[in-house]
Formats: structure tokens, C-alpha cells, sequence
């Protein structure tokens, strides 16, 4: 092989390296969920009650984190009881269509309310870590702990079994009641036929991670 033909593959493998599909579409990371997570590790946060942590239960699905919010002030959470709380719990944010009211509710990132916008759409999750990682390197960990908060929304008719299984808590079971329905048309089409399939409300918790492109 020539070094001109050697020179062209390498750049052909860095390109998909860096820009190409990866395995996961959701950011991981310790952070409970607020539409998964049991009702006893919700009362277990900081300044949650059994009681509130009742009333969260009883509201969701939530289809974004303002929602939670605004449920945690009527309880009489204090702004700061709620940051303590998202520390440890969250409903994460769509990076393609999120508000700046929502990403202003993620713990220490008020920064991120002019890049995330700025680098839509979002594709990858190496595309998130050249544009965010560059603002946060002197912070170790501050990326991971960004990409936890958020997710990149996967096309329901073509995402990878690995790729749809990063949604929080799908299982074998609703993964194939997916995969069955396709291709899917639209978001209503998806609401009734997912949902006699599982649930309505899993169908509403499990099309915000998705699009169809």
C-alpha cells in the first residue's frame, strides 16, 4: 500500500471515529431518574419526604424537568432543597430541543444554557465532548457529569437494540414491542399502538427519547 493510499485511510477511520454512530444515545451516570426510580430511593434524597416523594410518584410520567420543579415548590421545597435534590435525581434534557429555563435547573452549569443551543443538532456523543469538553477541561469529571444530565434522541425506526436499551429502564420485553411496531409514522401512531402494547404512560415516558427522522 502507498503512503498517499496509507494517509487517506487513516483519515478515513479518524472521520468515523469521530463522527460516525456511537453505542449509547442517553448520557449515563449515577443520577436517579425521576420517571423510574423507586418511590423509597426518591424519599431518600436530600430534603424529600415519603410524602412528597409520593406525589412524584403519582405525577408521572414528567416529560421535562421543570415539571418535577415546579411539583417540588408546591410541596414547599426551597430553590436551593431542589438543587440539593437534582445533584442526586433528574429528568433528563433532549440537547436538541431543551429550554434554557430547563438547563438552568441543572446543578452548576448556567454556562450551558448558550452552548447547549449553540452546537444543535446534536448527533453524537463525540460531537458533545469536542464542543462541551473544550469549556470544562480544567473540571475533572465535569464532562461525564454533564452528559449525564442529558440525552441525544435516537430515530425510533432505526436506532441499535444498544442504542434504544440506554433508555432508562427498558426492558427485553418493551424493546421488542418497538422494534414490532416498526416503521413507525408518527408520534400518535406510536402513543396508541406502543401503548396497547405496553402502557400509555410508558408510551409517553418512552417516545421523549425518541424522533423520527
Amino acid at each position: 500500500m502507498t503512503t498517499k493510499r496509507i494517509v487517506i485511510c487513516a483519515i478515513a477511520v479518524l472521520t468515523l471515529t469521530l463522527s460516525g454512530p456511537i453505542a449509547a444515545q442517553v448520557g449515563k451516570g449515577p443520577l436517579l431518574d425521576f420517571n423510574t426510580a423507586a418511590e423509597k430511593d426518591l424519599a431518600a434524597l436530600p430534603g424529600m419526604t415519603p410524602a412528597i416523594a409520593k406525589a412524584v410518584v403519582d405525577k408521572r410520567p414528567f416529560n421535562t424537568i421543570t415539571e418535577v420543579n415546579a411539583l417540588l415548590t408546591a410541596q414547599g421545597l426551597t430553590p436551593a432543597q431542589a438543587t440539593a435534590i437534582y445533584d442526586k435525581a433528574f429528568v433528563q434534557l433532549n440537547l436538541n430541543t431543551c429550554t434554557v429555563d430547563e438547563i438552568g435547573l441543572i446543578p452548576r452549569a448556567q454556562r450551558m444554557k448558550i452552548e447547549f443551543p449553540e452546537y444543535r443538532p446534536w448527533k453524537t456523543w463525540a460531537q458533545f465532548d469536542r464542543a462541551i469538553g473544550k469549556y470544562v477541561t480544567s473540571i475533572p469529571g465535569e464532562l461525564d457529569r454533564l452528559r449525564s444530565y442529558v440525552f441525544i434522541p435516537m430515530n425510533v425506526n432505526t436506532a441499535s437494540d444498544d442504542d434504544l436499551m440506554t433508555i432508562p429502564a427498558m426492558s427485553a420485553k418493551t424493546l421488542e414491542a418497538l422494534k414490532k411496531g416498526r416503521p413507525w409514522k408518527s408520534k400518535d401512531q406510536f402513543a396508541a399502538d406502543f401503548g396497547k402494547a405496553t402502557t400509555a404512560k410508558e408510551a409517553t415516558r418512552v417516545w421523549r427519547y425518541l424522533v423520527i427522522e
